[in-house]
């Protein structure tokens, strides 16, 4: 697979320099070209699009209205398109939006209504997610009030900037602490896009609530709750993805809000079915669940592996396993295999380990096995 940092490649650099030289008389391309060219193998995806930035803020006019003028001319006529659709002899879309972007983040703070306008229809080309949020950062209620309209703009991508460019913790993104502290000045853009009729918006106010939850759960809950009732199948979905922490975690209120009361069971096990498991093979284990309730349960279970950690304490994994529905009285049989192998989000330590159940939120069971590393590995 290609590396992910080739998407802003010479290629684009030289697609750029060739729409500034169409709009700006007297652009030294050449020297605007080779400047970044010199520097971009080295870095990585951000980092690439920054040099762009810099190079593109050395050379456009100062004025900012010019700026803008300029940079609005070299957009590609062509708006509401896959983010990775690349840039061409009509104008910069896609990747190519990163660097512009960050072109009118850095130089547009001090007049809000002229950058806006101008990130309003980059974003159409791919998104300005991460380009309105030095905005919010500056003056969050005069962002807003400008960015709130946008939740019935006729662009799927313009109502998707709304929730996705507010997000409190966004990825990659600059990490908003007004927000991250205090949520609610977004809720009713959230309220007015969890029906929208775009799966790519609906999935942003997921994860948009997602964030909130890191901060504030017990607020999530009580979205949850409210937002379910008489829900439509695409908002269920919305709100499952955007609990998804909180379920995995077993917040109670929130498995409320999907009816995910206590369990009333019988468990044995986690019973381990390889003792000893080998680096590269996989942790076995199985359970049996009995019904000591009156009715029929809705369960969810996961389960957790306490890794070894280099102090050599257990840090607990949570990982998904299944749903399902236990009649009265009723006695299921579940057995699964967990592979534990290399992955780059883990460093693996040998010696006792664990696997726990985790049901409904509440946890039960607690038996240990023994991770053998190959002496390669140590």
């Amino acid at each position: 697979m290609e590396p992910f940092k080739n998407n802003i490649s010479p290629d684009l650099v030289r697609c750029i320099g060739l729409h500034v030289a169409r709009h700006l008389d007297g652009f030294d391309r050449s020297a605007f070209e080779a400047e970044i060219l010199a520097e971009l193998d080295a870095l990585e995806l951000k980092q690439r699009a920054a040099l762009i930035a810099d190079g593109l803020d050395k050379h456009l006019p100062d004025d900012l209205s010019h700026r803008f003028d300029i940079l609005e001319k070299m957009l590609h006529p062509m708006t509401e398109v896959a983010f990775d659709r690349g840039s061409d002899a009509h104008g910069i879309r896609g990747w190519g939006m990163m660097a512009l972007g960050m072109v009118v983040s850095k130089s547009g703070l001090a007049d809000f209504e002229a950058s806006f306008a101008l990130l309003k229809e980059m974003t159409k080309r791919a998104t300005a997610e991460f380009d309105v949020r030095p905005f919010l950062d500056k003056d969050q209620d005069r962002a807003l009030a400008i960015m709130a309209p946008w939740v019935t703009d006729d662009s799927v991508h313009v109502r998707r900037l709304v929730s996705e460019g507010t997000r409190p913790r966004l990825p990659w993104g600059l990490r908003l602490k007004k927000l991250v502290a205090d949520p609610t000045p977004t809720l009713p853009l959230l309220e007015a896009l969890k029906d929208d009729p775009e799966d790519y918006v609906r999935r942003s106010v997921a994860n948009h609530l997602n964030d909130i939850a890191k901060d504030h759960p017990d607020l999530v809950a009580e979205i949850a709750t409210r937002w379910l009732k008489d829900a439509d199948r695409n908002r269920e979905k919305l709100v499952r993805h955007a609990c998804r922490s909180l379920i995995k975690q077993g917040h109670p209120a929130t498995l409320e809000a999907f009816g995910l009361n206590p369990p009333e069971i019988h468990l044995d096990g986690p019973v381990i079915t390889t003792e000893k498991v080998d680096y590269g093979s996989a942790l076995g284990f199985r359970i049996d669940l009995t019904s000591t309730g009156k009715a029929p349960q809705e369960l969810v279970l996961d389960y957790l592996v306490h890794f070894k950690k280099a102090n050599g304490s257990l840090a607990p994994k949570v990982f998904k396993w299944t749903k399902l529905t236990l009649a009265p009285g009723e006695t299921l049989s579940l057995s699964r295999d967990h592979a534990i192998r290399p992955i780059t989000t883990r460093v693996y330590y040998g010696g006792t380990q664990a696997v726990s159940l985790r049901i409904n939120g509440r946890d039960f069971g607690f038996s240990e096995f023994e991770l053998v590393m190959d002496k390669a590995t140590v």
